[in-house]
């Protein structure tokens, strides 16, 4: 919601005065909306309607121009603290850091994401709080007194509660279930890993390896795809890898032990290092092992064979940012829960 000064525009100290291109700031002093209203010729109170876009007030565009270029010409900054302290809360949305090095989707993600928040006037902001969680992490977040929050996965009912007491006007969760008394964004990985098997149960293969990394963070991920495959009646073999050349080679051997005709690769990056390990020990792709990734990378299309994945649907940066505008906009709305990660299987030669 706009932020606007308390003043009323009719009282005489407010009213407008003859413009003065040459006044300002003291030298070496920041710049006012006092100096703001002097240089363009208007009231305080106008500087503040204009530059916090309050659509309540109407201003002619002559007069907005004037103010942005006062307040361009004079270098001022609305100060961000003092808006908070009027409005109990900053224009700030809080998201969570990745506990995992952030792919191209996610990079793609998060930069339409802040370009559509901007356009409404709010500023996105990743943050994370280390070897902290829960009420603990939601009271590191609340001292920024964000509008609102994407709040990382692990924050039950408490920390939703803190969020909300320091002014926060939308909490939104992430994760495969809702939280009592926030917004929630579900985001249910075992469709990857039904989506994966369903196909490989089409080609005849019942006994399926499944990838699971052992990097920091993507257990998360990797154990929900796991269940999808089994969901689906596949007997689902699971194969711990590391991101390594060596450790790879590992797993081939263990898929040659094992005698798995298919693999599911959790994502095309393990798939990619899958399929050069297998290629490497002269085991034919698909003849000998199928394989299916996940995220649909450029990268997975360059590969020969070309490489088997799950595409993955989630909102655009432009959908979620309207999404959170109207939430900030209706604090009082009954929580909403959307579904909004999609798997569709996208068949090449790897399989």
């Amino acid at each position: 919601m706009p932020y606007a000064m308390v003043q009323k525009p009719q009282i005489p100290s407010q009213q407008p005065v003859p413009a003065d291109p040459t006044t300002g700031p003291a030298r070496g002093s920041a710049p006012t909306s006092a100096d703001v209203a002097r240089r363009a010729g208007v009231s305080r109170a106008t500087v503040s309607y204009v530059l916090n876009n309050t659509s309540a007030v109407r201003i002619s565009e002559p007069t907005r121009r004037r103010v942005h270029e006062a307040a361009k010409e004079l270098g001022y900054v609305p100060h961000a603290a003092a808006r908070s302290l009027r409005a109990g809360h900053t224009r700030i949305v809080l998201m969570p850091t990745p506990d995992v090095p952030a792919g191209t989707l996610y990079s793609e993600f998060l930069n339409e994401f802040q370009w559509a928040l901007s356009r409404f006037d709010y500023t996105a902001v990743q943050y994370g709080s280390v070897g902290i969680v829960g009420g603990d992490a939601a009271r590191a977040w609340a001292e920024l007194r964000p509008v609102a929050v994407l709040a990382p996965v692990g924050m039950g009912r408490r920390g939703i509660d803190i969020l909300q007491r320091s002014g926060a006007k939308a909490v939104i969760t992430l994760g495969a279930e809702p939280v009592e008394g926030a917004h929630a964004l579900i985001t249910d990985h075992r469709a990857v890993g039904r989506v994966a098997a369903g196909h490989l149960l089409e080609r005849g293969h019942r006994r399926i390896g499944v990838l699971m990394p052992r990097e920091d963070g993507l257990a998360a991920f990797a154990e929900p795809r796991l269940a999808g495959v089994r969901e689906t009646g596949a007997e689902a073999v699971a194969l711990p890898v590391a991101y390594d050349e060596e450790y790879a080679a590992q797993v081939v051997e263990r898929i040659r032990e094992l005698g798995l005709g298919a693999v599911f690769a959790y994502n095309d990056e393990y798939a990619m290092l899958l399929m050069r390990a297998l290629q490497d020990a002269g085991v034919d792709i698909p003849g000998d092992v199928a394989v299916v990734g996940a995220d649909d990378l450029m990268l997975g299309r360059l590969l020969r064979p070309r490489l088997t994945t799950v595409r993955l649907a989630r909102p655009s940066g432009q959908e979620l940012a309207e999404f959170v505008d109207r939430l900030v906009r209706t604090p009082t709305a009954e929580p909403e829960i959307r579904e909004v990660l999609g798997a569709s299987l996208v068949r090449r030669e790897s399989t």
